[in-house]
């Protein structure tokens, strides 16, 4: 989204004029962090506003020695700095569209609620896509609200074929029943992806991470897949000795697990699969309620030389974070791919 915010000359006009404060939220920490160059597109403030800052809450605060809107003002000529201007905030680059072509649609899970899809992307897309976690735009055309995908398979520099997991709704049939063959238009590969290789390796938190711990809910399970599949977590086989990685996968029932058919290769490479029912069928001997729950009862061993990615809904991901960093993990190895 881009929101817009008016400021005039007026002083009693001001804070009215600066609408909609969730929206700006992210522009005040920008300024406090010293990033605005980031947001502003331009800098346009008026000149009775030049030597103070805009707080998180929309009141003026006192300039910070590392950010000065100065600097921005004394860009502008005498004549615009006497007008109302305004002040633009984005979030993230605009998609580039390319021509993409739907290979295989597939279902994901025994329940059928979600599909796994192939598609070939662009050729400059593999040269883009570094990091499990980055995603993409996809949308049928210029009248099609776009989807945002994480990629499902793993970077692979020689492959211009991206994999896709998709749950099923009521308005992406266009996607989600779409034959093989089927044109589409995809982005740029887009986002920073897990970033694993700075907190997870290394010695910038303590020793290099020796146990990663993954936890994810339904289709947030793609970027997960796709960073197991890579080299990136550097997972050691079952007794090998080396790092080691477990899985909480949370679901509503059993049919409802996606990429079954991958469990037993996954755990033959060093990974244990914990699957969650928040729905059990009767029988179920498995795990039940929810991932966070499943972390509560099992704990987290060794959690300074602990790491974790995350996946999945907003609760599931406070919950597990909350739970980690309390126990001892370093917040920095509490990963995310937004």
């Amino acid at each position: 989204w881009t929101s817009i915010i008016i400021i005039n000359n007026n002083k009693n006009n001001v804070v009215n004029n600066i609408i909609m404060l969730h929206k700006i939220s992210l522009f005040a920490l920008a300024l406090l962090a010293g990033t605005a160059d980031a947001f502003l597109k331009p800098a346009l403030i008026s000149t009775q506003q030049s030597r103070q800052q805009i707080g998180i809450n929309g009141q003026q605060q006192q300039q910070q020695p590392h950010v000065t809107i100065d600097a921005a003002v004394s860009k502008l000529s005498t004549a615009e700095r006497r007008s109302q201007h305004v002040l633009f905030m984005g979030w993230g680059p605009d998609p580039i569209w390319s021509e993409a072509e739907i290979i295989t649609n597939e279902s994901a899970n025994k329940s059928g609620k979600s599909v796994s899809i192939t598609v070939t992307v662009p050729a400059t897309a593999p040269e883009e896509y570094k990091i499990p976690g980055q995603y993409v735009q996809l949308r049928l055309n210029e009248d099609t609200k776009p989807l945002f995908l994480a990629i499902a398979s793993a970077p692979d520099a020689s492959s211009n074929v991206f994999e896709f997991l998709i749950k099923k709704t009521d308005d992406n049939d266009w996607i989600t029943g779409a034959a093989a063959g089927t044109k589409v238009e995809v982005s740029q590969v887009l986002g920073g992806g897990f970033p694993m290789e700075e907190n997870l390796d290394g010695f910038k938190y303590d020793f290099p991470t020796q146990n990663v711990l993954l936890f994810c809910v339904g289709s947030g399970i793609a970027p997960i897949k796709a960073a197991m599949e890579s080299d990136a977590l550097g997972i050691a086989k079952p007794g090998s000795g080396g790092r080691t990685c477990r899985l909480y996968y949370g679901v509503q029932h059993p049919d409802d697990l996606c990429f079954l058919d991958k469990y037993e290769e996954w755990e033959s490479n060093g990974f244990e699969i914990v699957p969650v029912m928040s729905q059990p069928p009767e029988g179920w001997n498995g795990r039940t309620g929810y991932v966070q729950n499943v972390l509560e009862e099992d704990g987290v061993p060794i959690p300074r030389n602990s790491g974790a990615l995350l996946c999945g809904t907003k609760g599931m991901a406070e919950s597990v974070k909350d739970i980690l960093t309390k126990a001892g993990m370093f917040e920095g190895r509490v990963l995310t791919n937004f």
